[in-house]
């Protein structure tokens, strides 16, 4: 069975540089990420945003949650990279839809 080509998806903090990544994954992540993000400012951390995407993953692709901090991030990076996520300018890290 032929696997299904790679999604390239860029990172906000390293310009230029591209991932190739599980589609699926990524597409079921961002799913999550944009059903919890609000739409303006102050916006949600990422341990909030991690912990609020929890049910509404699929559990065949993240079984218990498996990973989900890693291809969380993942999306959003590359999420704010394309403009689609905006970051607060001064720490704490708080992320909103644009």
């Amino acid at each position: 069975m032929a696997r299904p080509p790679k999604l390239k998806i860029e990172n906000v903090l390293q310009s230029g540089k591209t991932y190739n990544v599980d589609p699926a994954m990524f597409e079921a992540m961002k799913a999550a990420m944009m059903k919890v993000i609000p739409a303006s400012p102050p916006g949600l951390t990422p341990a909030e945003i991690q912990k609020a995407v929890l049910p509404h993953l699929p559990q065949d692709l993240f079984p218990g949650g498996e990973k989900a901090g890693w291809w969380m991030k993942a999306v959003q990076l590359d999420q704010e990279a394309k403009g689609v996520l905006a970051r607060s300018p001064k720490g704490p890290v708080r992320v909103w839809r644009q």
